[in-house]
C-alpha cells in the first residue's frame, strides 16, 4: 500500500489544488528538512531547511490551510531538483 511519505510524495507529483500546509509540512520533514520559522516579525513566512544547503522560503498560507498551485509547483520542482523525490 506504501507509506504515508510515498503517498505524499505522489499526491504532490499529481498537483492536486487541495494540498494542505499540513501535509507539505509533514512531507518536508519525512525528507529530512527543520522547519524555521524566526520569531514574531517573520509573519507567516516560513523557511524549511535541508543540511544548512538546501532551503524552501514559503509564506503559510491563510485563511485557509490550501496551497496555492504556484506553491505547490515550485516545492516539487525544488524537491526533483535535489533528488529528493
Amino acid at each position: 500500500m506504501g507509506s504515508k511519505k510515498e503517498k505524499l510524495i505522489n499526491r504532490l507529483k499529481s498537483k492536486p489544488k487541495d494540498f494542505k500546509w499540513s501535509e507539505l509540512k509533514a512531507l518536508l520533514i519525512s525528507l529530512g528538512y527543520q522547519e524555521y520559522n524566526a520569531g514574531n516579525t517573520s509573519g507567516s513566512r516560513v523557511r524549511f531547511c535541508l543540511d544548512g544547503k538546501h532551503t524552501i522560503m514559503l509564506h503559510k498560507p491563510h485563511p485557509t490551510p490550501v496551497l496555492k498551485p504556484y506553491q505547490v509547483k515550485q516545492v516539487l520542482e525544488q524537491l526533483i531538483k535535489e533528488g529528493l523525490i
